[in-house]
């Protein structure tokens, strides 16, 4: 009797305890007093200027630019955790040419668009624009180059302050850079209105009066009454209607001729971005994953996302038909991207290797670069 009441002890004591619940205050207390992530690790990257070559023909330079807004900080507040809305971008833009950037929403295009203008703070990287690095340029500085870089804004309805009239509105930027004479202000501005397909009377009328693509002609107004060397055109029509969109990158296109434009052109409409498009740079989850000339990644796309957002392009022959490539899944947090290739979660010819190694983003083709352990990484 004795041995077997022994016996039932010694196995009581080899079960383990059941662990302990973690008080509430204690875990947030934990957290406030974890330790922060170094700046200084957020600039693991080679820095390699670019050349004399380089910067003469390209009007942007982008090497490895990254944008993190700190999700969670602790005590003293230093983050504990980023959203990586761009992370380790690169790109050129020569001078007088357009750049498509497409990706599914949230990919973080338009957050590079801003990033590039200096609406966003840099976390880390470089950027060159017309030859200088405008890097660690202050707000004073930025704005000796603000004319030069303007930006197309997606919704025309909230873009347009309510209270100017549309000759207040494109002459503002006019008279800050002092572009003209302040005689000559309304005679020019006038004389870009009509460029844009807009009437001298609506001068004096107010934005709540226009259409949508009257709205948008205002938009494209004010951003090339400062004489720009670069725009971003933040998917400028992707709020209209399908006749106002083809006037509207017509007249993208004519000025672009005129002036000399360079172009960042970003849309969901692959259509719209093969058209204006000299090169095309595909984003997923923060990062770009391809990039090239605009008949290359049409006509050969390299890298699995990119091919399965061609495979949606619907094609306006109806007896042709287009193997669909469906993506399983949906898009990871960026707040917490999966490890190796960010793709790899839905990605149909995922292998062993792209759960663990992030892929090396590189050229394979002269002007077409891709991020893929599908192609040699060395």
């Amino acid at each position: 009797m004795k041995e077997q009441v022994q016996e039932e002890l010694q196995q009581e004591e080899k079960v383990p305890a059941p662990p302990k619940k973690e008080n509430s205050f204690v875990a947030g207390a934990r957290k406030l007093f974890q330790a922060g992530i170094p700046r200084k690790s957020l600039f693991t990257y080679e820095n390699t200027p670019p050349t004399e070559e380089e910067l003469r023909a390209n009007i942007l330079i982008v090497n490895h630019l990254k944008k993190y807004f700190p999700v969670e900080s602790n005590l003293i507040g230093q983050p504990i955790r980023y959203l990586k809305a761009v992370d380790d971008v690169s790109l050129r833009i020569p001078y007088g040419k357009t750049l498509g950037i497409v990706g599914e929403s949230g990919c973080g295009k338009t957050t590079l668009g801003r990033t590039l203008l200096g609406l966003y703070d840099k976390t880390a990287g470089e950027v060159y624009f017309d030859g200088k690095n405008v890097t660690k340029y202050r707000e004073r500085q930025m704005n000796s180059i603000r004319k030069d870089m303007q930006v197309v804004f997606q919704d025309p309805y909230s873009s347009l302050s309510p209270r100017f009239t549309v000759g207040g509105i494109i002459s503002e930027g006019v008279a800050v850079h002092k572009i003209v004479p302040r005689a000559e202000i309304k005679d020019y501005v006038v004389a870009l209105m009509e460029r844009c397909g807009l009437q001298p009377q609506y001068y004096e009328r107010y934005p709540y009066e226009f259409s949508g693509g009257q709205r948008q002609r205002i938009c494209i107004a004010r951003a090339l009454a400062v004489k720009p060397k670069f725009v971003v055109c933040d998917e400028p029509v992707s709020a209209l209607d399908v006749s106002i969109q083809a006037q509207i990158l017509n007249l993208l296109r004519e000025l672009q001729k005129e002036m000399r434009l360079a172009y960042m052109f970003i849309s969901h409409d692959l259509s719209v971005v093969q058209h204006v498009s000299d090169d095309v740079g595909v984003m997923y989850l923060g990062s770009m994953v391809e990039c090239g000339p605009t008949e290359r990644i049409f006509s050969n796309p390299m890298h699995p996302y990119t091919k399965s957002l061609l495979s949606a392009v619907p094609i306006p022959d109806p007896r042709s038909k287009r193997k669909r490539i469906i993506l399983q899944g949906s898009i990871p947090s960026p707040a917490n991207p999966p490890a190796g290739c960010r793709f790899h979660t839905r990605c149909p010819e995922c292998m062993e290797i792209c759960k663990t190694q992030p892929p090396v983003y590189r050229e394979y083709e002269p002007g077409h670069a891709c991020a893929c352990h599908l192609y040699p990484q060395e």
